[in-house]
């Protein structure tokens, strides 16, 4: 693996992050001949490690154009930043919030606009988190931060230079299309909800339930069969332990800021699932 950059990090504040635990799954992580992580999001754990050779998917469009725009047109993306930091403020932001009200109109967006909205919001919206309603429409309130970094051009350029990878937007299995053993997948799905209270589905419209969460399991049985290591993160509950009993299981504690009732936010204990032993 080559020298790591250390400009090259996460753009966007992501739901279920992993930069507080890349102490914990960086020595489970194998050497590999191609590294794929089906559920990207902010993409903290591969942007660690900087593979050369990786395969990065995700079922949100939005956050998808944010990663292609950043590889494809880097210098208009911050000329669209900069436009957008040259305005903010309470009324402009509940403005670029509202784009997406209007399909017909937002449709007419160009990918460069649209990646510069998401990553602007995202540096501005309270809690800075990547919020959707049923309807896919971003709804997290205004900041009020007193010097966000829109622009961030150290990462976009240090991104630019990495993203010489393969970049798909879709469903996770389909992303694995084709893996040949000796490759290794970290999967990072929605979680399991812990409670009713704790489940945060809000950055794609639709939810990753039960049977989802089976499914997902399915496919880690066939990459076992295949030989294809695999490590996968999840809530600490009784559903995922017993679903992963035949696998390898990790407790970690993490801490956690998305429980809609503010005293059940804080360290929780989320579970890393391996199928191979460590070296």
């Amino acid at each position: 693996m080559s020298r790591k950059n250390p400009f090259v990090m996460p753009i966007l504040k992501w739901v279920g992050g992993k930069r507080q635990l890349l102490d914990s799954i960086n020595p489970l992580i194998p050497e590999c001949s191609t590294y794929y992580e089906p559920f990207i999001g902010g993409g903290a754990v591969l942007f660690g490690r900087q593979p050369n050779k990786a395969v990065i998917n995700d079922s949100n469009e939005e956050l998808i154009n944010v990663y292609r725009m950043i590889k494809e047109e880097p210098e208009e993306l911050i000329a669209a930043l900069s436009a957008h930091k040259e305005q903010n403020c309470e009324e402009y932001y509940y403005t670029v919030r509202a784009w997406d009200r209007d399909k017909e109109t937002y449709q007419t967006r160009t990918n460069v606009e649209r990646a510069a909205r998401i990553i602007y919001l995202n540096k501005t919206c309270y809690n800075g988190l990547f919020r959707v309603n049923s309807s896919g429409e971003f709804n997290s309130p205004w900041g009020r931060y007193k010097n966000p970094n829109i622009t961030n051009e150290a990462t976009i350029h240090a991104l630019n230079t990495y993203l010489n990878i393969t970049i798909k937007c879709g469903d996770y299995r389909e992303a694995l299309k084709g893996i040949r053993k000796g490759a290794f997948v970290y999967f990072d799905p929605p979680y399991m909800p812990i409670s009713s209270s704790a489940s945060f589905t809000g950055y794609t419209a639709g939810g990753f339930g039960e049977e989802e969460q089976i499914a997902l399991k399915e496919q880690c049985d066939m990459l076992n069969a295949k030989g294809i290591k695999f490590l996968l993160s999840n809530s600490s509950c009784e559903f995922i332990e017993d679903l992963y009993k035949d696998y390898i299981i990790d407790h970690v504690d993490a801490k956690r800021a998305i429980n809609v009732k503010p005293e059940k936010r804080g360290e929780i204990q989320e579970v890393l699932v391996r199928n191979y032993e460590l070296d």
